[in-house]
């Protein structure tokens, strides 16, 4: 809880995944992937309650055994490539209601960006309850600026990805953001809806861009180990 307000974090993790199988519990340093993110939310002052949200019942007794609480399974329906993150949040938000629970925030963490820890999740929730926002994301600056880029058209010629000039000097760019998919938090309220998209939610939390990293592909595990001495090294 942060200025009494209560504050939920979900932790969405379908066993299914094609780029690196069982992805979500594969073991890192010993530690299963998922376990980081639980790790880092279990170090927060504010949150409230944690909730691992699966399908699969050996991801569910992990997540249990790292802390986390699964007080029920996902529906298999809401466990496949198409499912929308917005509605597993929601059916987490509704299930809880039935069972008498009711929260001011929800917190999204991903368990594929695990090198976020426990202060960013705590300067995020103080971002947004201060500014008495609606919706915050996390968003790391990035070097490739979108002036530089180019799509390819149909006669394989070069077009400005913005439809602009790039004849600016470097010096002279703007800092531009991805969205890094570490931190998520919404107000949880009517306009948290089906048709909500978590990408575009408003109030900037800037992460250095050292902790962003996407767990995608195998050569993304090797990354994270890389990462994890160099951010160590670094404390």
């Amino acid at each position: 809880m942060y200025k009494n307000k209560s504050i939920l974090a979900v932790i969405p993790a379908r066993g299914g995944s094609k780029g690196i199988p069982r992805k979500n519990i594969i073991k890192i340093n010993g530690k299963p992937l998922i376990q980081y993110t639980i790790d880092a939310a279990k170090g927060s002052k504010y949150l409230d309650r944690i909730i691992v949200s699966t399908e699969d019942v050996e991801i569910a007794n992990i997540a249990a055994e790292c802390g986390a609480e699964v007080p029920f399974l996902r529906p298999k329906e809401l466990a496949t490539d198409e499912t929308r993150t917005i509605d597993v949040l929601l059916d987490t938000i509704k299930k809880l209601r039935f069972l008498g629970y009711e929260y001011d925030y929800i917190v999204l963490l991903q368990p594929t960006q695990p090198l976020r820890e426990s202060f960013h999740i705590d300067e995020a929730i103080e971002k947004i309850v201060d500014a008495k926002a609606e919706s915050l994301i996390s968003v790391s600056e990035v070097k490739e600026h979108p002036i530089l880029m180019k799509i390819i058209d149909e006669n394989n010629e070069t077009k400005s990805l913005l439809g602009c000039s790039s004849d600016v000097r470097r010096q002279d760019f703007q800092k531009v953001y991805k969205v890094n998919g570490a931190i998520y938090i919404n107000k949880i309220n009517n306009n948290f809806n089906e048709n909500t998209s978590l990408n575009d939610n408003k109030l900037a939390y800037i992460m250095d861009k050292k902790y962003d990293l996407d767990i995608d592909e195998p050569e993304d595990l090797e990354l994270f180990k890389l990462k994890i001495m160099q951010i160590n090294n670094t404390i």
